[in-house]
């Protein structure tokens, strides 16, 4: 099986057209044609359906395109890494990215390296921990950045300079909108809506023996969405403070949670990983950075 076989039969499954995915790969169509068949043939399996003016994937077609995206974006990280040997005024850097307002903190150190790596391509996925984590473990991704304790057993990390701040955020004209804090017992009986990894880890450290008190209308991977439906009244949102538009033309407010409940955000990478000249470069300088902002800051990271 050849990665070019695998990028012909990712064109055709995007495209579900022959002659298209043929004039977009820049080949003859019985030259497309012959590798989809061979492919097939080499795997014992039907990979598309033939229609009558498109054609679609079977499941067994979906199975394969899942696992061809992440061999051919391999691929491409492998090229892209050998090509930088000999160019060290540049190079891609791949990042996974949990929500945080100190992402700006990573910003800010992408912004100055580029300054000295004019050169240098950086590349964002956003996900959960899962998410994220499973592309890191494949090599698709060279850092992570989690709002949790990684493995140490699998994970080299530094910690961020702050620590995120959990509160509610809610429509200001609702009755809780007025209180300065908001307590376990102020969210019993609300519908509330949480992404399902903080549900999981961060709200039970704060509401202890009363996590069964609280009711998880749904769960969000993204911040804003919920925001929107949080806005219309359909509940009351769980998130880092900074997150969501809570300016007073916003018609939001956020109110902190109490006892207080923070979290540490973490860049991670793996363990023994071989980095290309760029990555390796990129982690020295922000090794160097957070490293005097947690000295500073020291009582933070032991929140």
């Amino acid at each position: 099986m050849e990665i070019r076989t695998l990028r012909y039969f990712l064109a055709v499954a995007r495209d579900e057209n022959m002659t298209r995915a043929a004039e977009s790969l820049h080949v003859t169509q019985p030259t497309l044609s012959k590798a989809i068949k061979s492919l097939e043939e080499e795997l014992g399996q039907k990979l598309f359906t033939r229609q009558s003016f498109s054609i679609k994937l079977t499941d067994e077609g979906f199975l394969l395109r899942n696992r061809a995206e992440d061999l051919v974006t391999m691929a491409d990280k492998i090229e892209q890494e050998f090509l930088a040997l000999d160019d060290i005024t540049g190079g891609d850097i791949y990042f996974g990215l949990a929500e945080s307002y100190q992402i700006s903190y990573l910003a800010r150190e992408i912004n100055s390296f580029k300054k000295l790596y004019p050169d240098l391509h950086y590349h964002i996925t956003s996900g959960d921990t899962s998410q994220v984590a499973e592309k890191l473990d494949k090599g698709l991704l060279d850092f992570v950045v989690l709002a949790e304790m990684p493995d140490t057993s699998k994970y080299e990390s530094l910690i961020f300079p702050e620590t995120d701040s959990w509160g509610v955020v809610m429509p200001a004209d609702v009755p809780l909108a007025q209180k300065e804090a908001i307590t376990v017992d102020d969210l019993v009986g609300l519908p509330l809506f949480c992404s399902g990894q903080s549900w999981k880890n961060d709200i039970p450290r704060w509401a202890k023996d009363r996590m069964d008190d609280l009711h998880l209308e749904g769960s969000f991977g993204l911040v804003y969405n919920a925001s929107v439906f949080a806005k219309e009244h359909l509940g009351y949102l769980l998130s880092f403070d900074k997150l969501v538009d809570t300016s007073p033309e916003s018609g939001m407010v956020f109110r902190p949670l109490t006892p207080k409940l923070e979290t540490n955000l973490y860049l991670v990478w793996k363990k023994y990983q071989t980095f290309s000249p760029i990555a390796e470069r990129f982690l020295k300088q922000i090794k160097k950075s957070f490293g005097q902002k947690q000295t500073s800051g020291s009582q933070l990271t032991n929140c």
